[in-house]
């Protein structure tokens, strides 16, 4: 009886083990998968790795004649400098620059700052330089830059037509200079100066006209008139006040 059971057991066993076979080939297989995908992708990498070392190889193989090229250069320059930059120098500058690095700070927050100020103000320079540039145009036209030029010339022939004691005596006489020029300025004086130019022009049109008459009859009849007798005091009176300030000979 029990070796009727044994046998009945053996079957079921065998396709529990077969199963458990089963199982276990399929995860070797998908390790196996797994696996040939790492090998395929550190293949992939070693590959791209190649190529960048490759890459790499070929940009110093291209770089390597100009690297030359410029470590010869540097060494002749340091060599001509040599003179004048020492390498205690160059250390003694990298230290100062270390210790003032708040104070290069500082001034380059004061260049940004001025930076800022002139790109805020450069359309309001704009305007000015135009507005400027229009007052100057103006004031070219209406011939100020000219009569400044000819300002110039007659400095230019002041100068070189009195000497130093000429321009000593006018400073010392500036003031009676000045009060001469106040005098002649004052409305009076202007009226009077125009009158007597603008009678000087008419008698000596109508003399060239032939119409003054300058004989002794004619001179006695104007006599008669007041403005006549009234000029010839004026004049009279005014060449003796002139006669009496004079130095006494």
């Amino acid at each position: 009886m029990s070796t009727v059971v044994m046998d009945a057991d053996r079957p079921a066993a065998r396709s529990e083990q077969l199963a458990e076979i089963n199982q276990k080939l399929d995860l070797l297989a998908q390790s196996i998968g797994v696996l040939g995908a790492q090998v395929n992708y550190l293949m992939e990498r070693a590959e791209a790795e190649r190529r960048r070392q490759q890459m790499w190889d070929d940009l110093f193989a291209d770089l390597k004649p100009v690297l030359n090229d410029m470590y010869a250069a540097t060494e002749e320059q340091l060599s001509e400098m040599q003179q004048f930059v020492t390498l205690d120098d160059i250390l003694e500058l990298v230290k100062r620059l270390a210790r003032n690095t708040r104070t290069l700070n500082e001034m380059l927050d004061l260049l940004e700052s001025a930076h800022d100020f002139v790109k805020d103000a450069s359309p309001l320079t704009k305007e000015m330089v135009t507005e400027a540039t229009d007052r100057l145009a103006e004031l070219e036209r209406k011939g100020y830059f000219g009569f400044a030029r000819q300002s110039f010339y007659v400095i230019d022939q002041i100068v070189t037509s009195f000497s130093e004691e000429d321009v000593k005596q006018l400073g010392d006489n500036i003031v009676l200079i000045l009060n001469t020029v106040k005098a002649l300025t004052q409305p009076q004086m202007m009226t009077l100066l125009n009158n007597l130019t603008q009678g000087f022009h008419e008698a000596e049109a109508e003399a060239r006209a032939g119409k003054l008459d300058i004989g002794y009859l004619a001179l006695l009849r104007k006599m008669r008139d007041p403005e006549v007798r009234r000029g010839l005091a004026i004049t009279l009176e005014t060449l003796r006040r002139v006669s009496a300030q004079s130095p006494k000979g």
